[in-house]
């Protein structure tokens, strides 16, 4: 369904603005908000110019899938008439928040990891006058989410389930986390604890619950289901995306020497055609997951995040 949103231009002329021009426009009134309209109190303004310094720095500059995804499957859940401009502005703000829950993941996570670079540009703590401080300025960006969701959100039905959804997603992956962290310490590998079912658990709460549950869930919640049932059937085929996904981006050396060996390796073992044949049975499985557990759910809701990530050859 397309978007429905305006814009005035110079020569009075109404533009129509995309979810994503929509999305990104939201961005800069929220640090606004954060920064400059919610505190009175002149004792703070260092501690708020930090706070822009890092919203500005850490949660732009992704593919902003997971953002999108919630005023998307809002289109999806409820008729054109019932989204008007207090619906979008909500949906998009949710969105912001699950890009905000990444930025707060990925500055912990690559102090954990050790980690140089993020999205193009080095990552936060390796930045001159940062290092450790950038704990802190994690938690600033977890604390942030739930200020815009108590200003925005607190007198809609769903506020209470949205509060749950994002502080349950946050300890799911936080046990990801863990996982991951006990699987691979630094200079101690153990290969016995590389196993199938490990792998699979890191993916599932690391990674799946917050890049593909988390947003349509919250979109369900916003169109008003809450029925466990249906969520239940949208987590299960959300999770199995999830799962396709990150095999697409797990490798854990960086350096142009392993790399190159890593890809003569996987020429000989003949990995891009078992990774297209694997795409492609992830696909099905997918299709009939949708077909079974989508009964009451657009089709397209899970369709829409599959164009995303499976690069199929049609």
């Amino acid at each position: 369904r397309s978007p429905q949103s305006t814009r005035s231009c110079s020569n009075g002329v109404q533009q129509k603005m995309s979810d994503p021009q929509l999305f990104d426009a939201e961005f800069e009134k929220l640090v606004s908000e954060l920064t400059e309209q919610d505190f009175t109190d002149p004792v703070l303004a260092d501690a708020l110019t930090r706070l822009q310094e890092v919203l500005n720095y850490n949660a732009p500059g992704g593919k902003r899938n997971r953002g999108l995804s919630v005023i998307g499957s809002l289109r999806e859940l409820i008729s054109p008439s019932e989204v008007g401009p207090d619906e979008v502005h909500r949906a998009l703000l949710v969105g912001w928040c699950i890009e905000l829950l990444q930025a707060f993941f990925l500055v912990a996570d690559d102090i954990m990891d050790a980690s140089v670079t993020r999205r193009g540009q080095p990552c936060w703590y390796k930045k001159h006058g940062i290092g450790l401080d950038a704990i802190n300025d994690a938690f600033l960006l977890e604390g942030s989410i739930y200020r815009l969701l108590r200003r925005h959100c607190r007198g809609q039905p769903y506020y209470v389930h949205l509060l749950e959804l994002f502080t349950e997603t946050s300890f799911q992956t936080e046990l990801g986390q863990a996982l991951d962290l006990m699987t691979a310490p630094p200079h101690k590998i153990d290969l016995n604890r590389f196993t199938m079912e490990r792998y699979k658990a890191i993916v599932k709460y690391k990674t799946a619950f917050y890049s593909f549950y988390l947003p349509v869930a919250a979109a369900m919640y916003m169109a008003g289901i809450e029925n466990e049932t249906e969520h239940q059937n949208a987590k299960t085929i959300l999770l199995e995306m999830g799962e396709f996904f990150q095999i697409q981006t797990c490798y854990g050396r960086s350096d142009a020497e392993s790399v190159e060996r890593v890809k003569a390796l996987y020429d000989t073992l003949e990995m891009p055609i078992r990774y297209h044949q694997h795409e492609e049975e992830s696909y099905r499985r997918l299709q009939k997951l949708i077909q079974l557990h989508a009964k009451n759910l657009p089709h397209a809701v899970f369709l829409n995040f599959a164009k995303k990530i499976y690069k199929r050859n049609k």
